[in-house]
């Protein structure tokens, strides 16, 4: 999902407690009939502000909590391209490495057109990867079994059997398929499945403690926030953890993280500092490079980069859902500031609450 959202703040107000942020939330989650609004605030390089109201499941008590996790959705795909970039350094893949030079073992089942894509193509969504999976290979997905690298698998040689959506190189096309054929890339460089190296590159460095994937509740527990969809007649449903509580995992390098605010604000904070060369983990150019729009869009390896008056120049943003979950981060590098906001209902009154939001948290701190 894509939104260019934040175009103008309000004016500032003195007031920065938390329950100033809280009673905004709270007045905004209300107002969209959400079952909870979650946020934090990076301002001047420190998190400043992390708040969450509302419930965790409709129809129950238990409130949320500062702590609590939520579904990131495409989030993900900033986390994926970020680790390839990591991978780029170490010299154990290559912007310019092909899903032909990885995938010898499939070159004959292979559609011609794919052979000569490279990782950065896929990244960008440039890669011809359809917008979405043929109905039987959705199909399939939901019901396969084994590891989840092998589930993967057995999707991405699926998709590349089949004749791109697009000739490779030429078109814009948003695309999980075309994530999911980067992941597998990154497995087969390194013999390590996509959540070993997320876990070991990114949120250990980084001490996202909260980060996992899939639906953040445990099975039959409510110990952080339930999924919710909206009913044909409008009302909120609760999706319990467990099958269905996520898509399929063999798209999880596409949108399949969770973690609270303040570990995702940790993440937009090391992508902040980093791209004025103060990682130890990548690189300035690195960084450059993953922030930097391709083919004169506005995408760049999983961020989208719109100019906005209040960012100074220009902003980093990407949201997601995985229909259950609403998130989005909105960056601004020159100033050195960035919120995070989600809600645990994915629904286009999520995202307005979001953006509402976001605009009105950020005008707190000036920005």
């Amino acid at each position: 999902m894509l939104c260019t959202a934040l175009v103008a703040t309000a004016e500032p107000v003195v007031a920065r407690t938390p329950e100033d942020v809280s009673r905004l939330l709270e007045h905004i989650r209300a107002k969209y009939k959400l079952p909870s609004l979650a946020a934090a605030v990076l301002f001047d390089g420190s998190i400043v502000a992390t708040n969450a109201v509302g419930v965790r499941k409709q129809g129950d008590s238990q409130k949320v909590t500062a702590n609590d996790e939520y579904h990131l959705g495409s989030i993900t795909k900033s986390m994926t391209a970020t680790v390839a970039a990591m991978l780029v350094e170490q010299g154990k893949i290559s912007w310019t490495t092909t899903v032909g030079e990885m995938f010898p073992d499939l070159r004959q089942q292979m559609h011609p057109q794919y052979r000569g894509v490279t990782l950065e193509q896929l990244l960008a969504h440039r890669g011809g990867a359809p917008a979405d999976p043929p109905a039987q290979v959705w199909s399939d997905a939901w019901e396969a079994q084994g590891t989840p690298g092998a589930q993967r698998l057995a999707f991405v040689t699926a998709i590349l059997a089949r004749k791109p959506a697009a000739e490779p190189g030429t078109k814009f096309i948003y695309s999980n398929q075309g994530y999911a054929i980067a992941g597998v890339m990154l497995e087969r460089a390194t013999g390590k499945s996509w959540e070993d190296l997320m876990r070991s590159m990114l949120f250990e460095p980084l001490g996202m403690s909260s980060a996992g994937f899939g639906a953040p509740a445990s099975p039959g527990k409510i110990d952080q926030p339930w999924g919710h969809t909206h009913t044909l007649l409008g009302g909120i449903k609760p999706v319990a953890p467990g099958l269905g509580a996520d898509n399929p995992l063999a798209i999880s390098p596409a949108g399949a993280v969770h973690c609270s605010m303040a570990d995702l604000a940790r993440y937009v904070r090391f992508h902040l500092a980093g791209e004025r060369g103060e990682s130890k983990l990548l690189s300035a150019a690195s960084f450059k490079k993953l922030h930097q729009p391709v083919a004169g869009g506005d995408y760049a390896l999983g961020w989208i980069v719109l100019q906005r008056k209040w960012a100074h120049g220009a902003a980093l943003m990407h949201n997601g859902s995985n229909t259950m979950f609403y998130a989005v981060i909105w960056a601004a590098p020159q100033r050195n500031c960035a919120i995070v906001v989600a809600s645990n209902l994915g629904s286009d009154k999520a995202e307005q609450a979001c953006d509402d939001a976001a605009t009105e948290v950020a005008a707190l701190w000036g920005f």
